[in-house]
């Protein structure tokens, strides 16, 4: 689908009245419409045929489209899976492959498994984690947690029963969390590039540190954060460009010193380089983000990386979220 052209807006507006037209923009574009006009369209570079957005499931900011069957009781606490598998290149800040089982041992180079344990324990929710996809072979195990973190995996990293297992759990209410190389995840599977938001890695550019963009304070998962703050990342080119989700923070690409054309051709994407958001899939919830590149950004041992403590507050309150905890992508 091709993004809608400036003169395709124009006559929506003329025809249904402004009111009217920023719901269709949003609709239309999968951009955040605003009171005053729709967001500035990306200039024409990189993709513009982007696909399906559909994913023959409902999906975006309705919560009509969650299914709330009771599948999950807060009066029985919250508690959330982090499945780190990588079936292809592997980040550093996950460190050694991990053993077998259910909670196997983390040693001190496990830095984004032990921060994620960490945060749970010093904000009231339960953290398993594994590298074993048999761990995910039943709806039943996932219905045990309130959401599922999928940290940095990569390629095939699910076998037939764990993705039969983690649709099933998904469209029973689940909460699903992607961070970063999540979106180097089960390419070929388009049920799971929707539930990233109709999105997916292509490529990055360097390792730099550039500006982020708040671009929705009113959602509790951006509670606290400034307008803009530095962060150092990868800054991942996305194609398909995520559409009929809720943005909550982009990267100004005019901050990256080292520019942001990714290492297999992509250009970026101009005015509006989004880096998470949210949105309600096949009736569950997914929280997003590509960011979480660098291990020091998962820690406060006091190395001082850029944006460490702004990162780290949008990831615990996209968890708390995602598994309920707090209210979602609103």
């Amino acid at each position: 689908m091709r993004r809608p052209s400036s003169h395709l807006l124009t006559a929506v507006t003329a025809a249904t009245g402004t009111a009217a037209a920023l719901v269709a923009a949003t609709l239309l574009t999968g951009l955040p419409a605003s009171a005053g006009g729709t967001r500035a369209e990306p200039p024409a570079r990189g993709a513009q045929q982007l696909g399906d957005p559909d994913y023959g499931v409902c999906r975006g900011t309705d919560p009509g489209c969650y299914h709330d069957w009771g599948d999950f009781d807060p009066a029985e606490g919250y508690r959330v899976l982090v499945y780190s598998r990588t079936a292809g290149p592997r980040h550093a800040n996950l460190g050694p492959v991990l053993a077998a089982g259910l909670n196997p041992p983390l040693g001190d180079a496990n830095v984004a498994q032990k921060a994620l344990v960490k945060m749970g324990e010093e904000n009231g929710f339960a953290v398993d984690w594994t590298e074993d996809v048999t761990q995910l072979s039943t709806p039943a195990r996932l219905f045990r947690y309130n959401a599922v973190i999928f940290m940095s995996t990569t390629r095939d990293t699910l076998d037939d029963a764990a993705q039969t297992s983690l649709r099933q759990y998904i469209r029973g209410g689940g909460g699903f969390v992607g961070v970063h190389n999540a979106f180097g995840t089960e390419y070929n599977w388009p049920w799971y590039e929707g539930l990233l938001g109709g999105a997916n890695y292509y490529d990055h550019g360097h390792a730099q540190t550039g500006t982020v963009q708040t671009v929705d304070r009113k959602d509790v998962s951006t509670a606290g954060l400034p307008g803009r703050w530095t962060f150092g990342d990868e800054w991942y080119n996305l194609v398909p460009f995520p559409s009929r989700v809720r943005f909550l923070a982009a990267v100004d690409e005019k901050s990256l010193p080292e520019g942001v054309r990714g290492g297999s051709g992509h250009p970026g994407h101009g005015s509006f380089h989004p880096v998470a958001w949210c949105q309600y899939y096949d009736g569950g919830r997914a929280w997003l983000t590509t960011l979480g590149h660098d291990a020091k950004a998962f820690t406060d041992d006091g190395t001082n990386f850029a944006g460490a403590p702004q990162f780290r507050t949008l990831l615990l309150n996209g968890i708390e979220s995602a598994m309920g905890k707090k209210p979602f992508c609103r």
